[in-house]
């Protein structure tokens, strides 16, 4: 075989170039100091994906063997259950799992027993989540958004003796919520009536300082989250409230704050008609709030039905922000409130902004 020059070659060309045709390696390299010989290194090495390797008789005892053990181990992984436990519903779904920075859904098999509720992970041999039956003091399903703009989903806020809440996802979501309720009752227990969710109900609020307060919150409100590392920029549903101290918004699938600014570094509020997906052709209202950042100026994305709403919320603040602003006097220098300077002139020394002169001018011109 011939070797060939392809200057326009990419790193994804030479690795499919290995995993198709494969790569034979044959080595013979010797180390020296000061002309000493001290390492000998003889190499013979065979590089290709499995497919190739076994396509040649490479490796093929390996693969069986190491198939075989994982349909073997695979198969030992069984739910272990109590004595008297009998199995009454088993779905796919997931569990939300929050602990300190680690946010995410866990999937596995919900297994429903006449003791308790589990979350098992086969392929782990992991529990990650469970309950016994007697435990669970309410169930609540919610429809809530996707983390896909445009798509809901069903969630089981699960509620313990504690107060705890719990957030499940199944593929039928409202059958694992009616097949709990039926063995509770088989068991001779129920559910509180009207429940309150403790967390969820009224709103993140854990997020506040020391003398910060909501003084306006709107319902659902996407952001468009920047572009970080692989991940495109993209619009995520959640909650915008805004405080006597800064603009934050809350993303409902992390339960977490992800943008927050404090309302004085905010510049320019403006709304505008434009395309928030390349799958639908629709424009929607879109509010561009442009803020400042180590005096460098960014801008955040909002859309939502809410949205000439905030506009107006948040243009009083920035009008008012231009109102408390101070100037000197262009006669005798003397600092005097920016909207009194332009609209009255100068208490000092009388001096009248050209514009309010103007403006005067055209009033008597008219008259």
């Amino acid at each position: 075989m011939e070797p060939t020059r392809d200057t326009h070659a990419t790193l994804v060309d030479l690795l499919d170039r290995i995993l198709d045709k494969g790569l034979i390696i044959n080595a013979d390299i010797i180390i020296s100091v000061a002309g000493v010989p001290l390492i000998g290194v003889n190499l013979r090495a065979a590089l290709a994906g499995m497919e190739t390797m076994l396509k040649y008789g490479v490796m093929q005892a390996w693969d069986e063997k190491s198939r075989a053990w994982e349909r073997e181990h695979r198969k030992k992984n069984v739910l272990s259950l109590v004595e008297g436990e009998e199995i009454a519903l088993k779905m796919y779904g997931s569990y939300y799992y929050c602990k300190g920075i680690y946010n995410t859904w866990r999937p596995g098999y919900f297994y429903l027993t006449n003791k308790r509720l589990i979350l098992y992970r086969q392929d782990f041999d992991e529990i990650t989540f469970q309950i016994p039956l007697e435990e669970i003091k309410a169930l609540v399903t919610r429809e809530e958004a996707h983390f896909v703009k445009g798509k809901k989903k069903q969630v089981l806020y699960l509620i313990d003796k504690q107060d705890q809440v719990h957030r499940l996802s199944a593929v039928e979501t409202n059958q694992l919520k009616d097949a709990i309720e039926q063995n509770l009752a088989t068991i001779g227990l129920s559910l509180e009536a009207s429940p309150v969710l403790p967390e969820f109900e009224k709103g993140p609020i854990d997020f506040l300082t020391e003398g910060e307060e909501v003084t306006h919150r709107g319902k659902k409100v996407w952001y468009l989250v920047p572009a970080s590392g692989i991940q495109q920029e993209t619009w995520r549903p959640g909650h915008l409230y805004l405080t006597n101290k800064r603009l934050c918004w809350w993303y409902d699938f992390e339960r977490k704050l992800v943008f927050d600014v404090p309302v004085d570094r905010i510049v320019r509020v403006n709304t505008g008609m434009r395309k928030t997906s390349s799958l639908d052709s629709k424009k929607e209202k879109v509010l561009d709030i442009l803020y400042e950042v180590n005096l460098t100026k960014r801008t955040a994305s909002f859309t939502g039905k809410e949205i000439d709403e905030w506009a107006e919320v948040l243009n009083r603040i920035v009008s008012g922000k231009i109102g408390e602003e101070t100037e000197t006097c262009p006669q005798c220098g003397k600092p005097a409130p920016a909207k009194e300077l332009l609209e009255e002139g100068c208490s000092s020394c009388g001096w009248v902004s050209p514009v309010r002169d103007k403006k005067s001018h055209r009033v008597k011109t008219l008259a």
